[in-house]
């Protein structure tokens, strides 16, 4: 098992909206998620930022990944998400949800 922290803003003015979208999320999306070997996944809110935890218990993450993003619901639910998101100051040209460091971990 991997776990990932990941981090970006969410708009002030969208703040709402992300909330809202995230009360009713998609069943099929919530299927696709676990489909793809997600578990404990988790969004935390604080100061306009959006901090991402999830557990991955497959064999090829990189796979399971690219199975995501190239679905079509995925990719419908992400154009209602994206718009209330942008990448933090730290954020490389290609990346939106910034990888975080583990430093440390008690089980």
């Amino acid at each position: 098992m991997r776990r990932f922290g990941e981090v970006i803003k969410v708009k002030p003015e969208k703040y709402e909206e992300y909330r809202k979208l995230h009360d009713n999320i998609w069943p099929g999306i919530v299927g696709k998620t676990r489909a793809v070997h997600i578990r404990n996944f988790t969004i935390f809110y604080r100061d306009g930022y959006l901090f991402k935890y999830f557990e991955y218990t497959g064999d090829n993450y990189e796979e399971d990944m690219k199975k995501l993003t190239e679905d079509e619901e995925n990719i419908r639910w992400l154009t209602h998400t994206d718009l209330c998101q942008e990448p933090v100051d730290s954020a490389g040209a290609d990346e939106w949800w910034v990888p975080m460091e583990n430093i440390f971990h008690i089980l």
